[in-house]
């Protein structure tokens, strides 16, 4: 593998970013983000040879591919980078298997000798114990990226505006209704996935200014009302809001009930005021703005 010198360690800003989940929502605007920063992106993915994958490629990125249950091919895939963007979801598999998947990434990224700044995307509060299964097994990964030795920083992303506009979601706006498990006048910290990206790069752009610190990151703070309203306005059809009972959560998933029992109480804490004035160079997009650039096929 790659072995760095310390008088060599300064040219580790040239050498490619590994991006994981480079197509999809985060990775693949973190990866549109450093490209036209002129960073180069090595874009990790199990199907180099995807739609998205080849779309990248396209714009100059590099696709590699890396299986996180394949320590052989993180090894590879890892190799010659000097900065890891790393992102892991318990969506489509179970807890155990995502700590698993990631603390091997993060392992693979220590091994190679290469990689020199690791940016983790965690959840909102994710450190304070909140008690959300999905939150608490990033807090493990977070631990775990912390004992490694590598400079390391975690994002702490609020809820995705993408979220709004996902196929459940689709299917009752087509109605002419917005659900959400959330209170009227109960506002949310929200986030674009494109954010997230712009933030991630500008951070790995500055490993020294940032290394061993934990961000929470949010755009705005939205309440359903007016998430209904934004969508309403782009796209031109009447929308209103409603709130789903927790026990209707439930019935889909224990999970995002206690996430939501926690987001109506205590709630998320975040400062976007001041997170806004330490970074005005960033653009936080608003929800209306994320919401007026998007296609809505109601």
């Amino acid at each position: 593998m790659t072995q760095i010198t310390e008088s060599a360690a300064p040219r580790a800003r040239l050498l490619p970013v590994a991006v994981t989940g480079a197509t999809g929502a985060q990775g693949g605007a973190t990866a549109r983000a450093l490209l036209r920063a002129g960073r180069p992106v090595r874009a990790l993915t199990r199907n180099p040879g995807s739609p998205a994958a080849t779309q990248l490629a396209a714009l100059g990125a590099e696709p590699a591919r890396a299986d996180f249950d394949d320590p052989a091919s993180l090894a590879t895939a890892l190799d010659g980078t000097g900065a890891l963007f790393a992102m892991s979801t318990p969506f489509g598999t179970d807890l155990g298997v995502e700590v698993r998947q990631a603390t091997a990434l993060l392992d693979a990224a220590r091994a190679v000798g290469s990689v020199r700044h690791v940016v983790f995307t965690s959840a909102t509060n994710a450190d304070r114990s909140t008690g959300i299964p999905h939150f608490d097994s990033k807090h493990r990964i977070e631990q775990h990226l912390a004992g490694l030795g590598l400079p390391w920083t975690v994002l702490g992303p609020a809820a995705f505006m993408e979220n709004y506009a996902n196929d459940w979601t689709l299917q009752s706006l087509r109605d002419g209704v917005f659900h959400l498990p959330m209170p009227p006048g109960v506002p949310l910290p929200v986030i674009a996935a494109d954010t997230i990206g712009t933030f991630a790069a500008h951070v790995l752009a500055r490993p020294d200014a940032y290394a061993g610190r934990r961000i929470d990151i949010a755009s705005q703070w939205r309440t359903g009302e007016q998430i209904a309203a934004a969508i309403s306005a782009a796209s031109g059809r009447p929308i209103r809001f409603e709130q789903v009972p927790l026990s209707v959560v439930a019935a889909h998933s224990e999970d995002l009930a206690t996430m939501f029992r926690y987001l109506q109480d205590p709630g998320l804490t975040i400062d976007t005021a001041a997170l806004h004035a330490e970074h005005p160079t960033i653009d936080w997009q608003p929800l209306e703005t994320w919401a007026a650039a998007r296609t809505w096929d109601l």
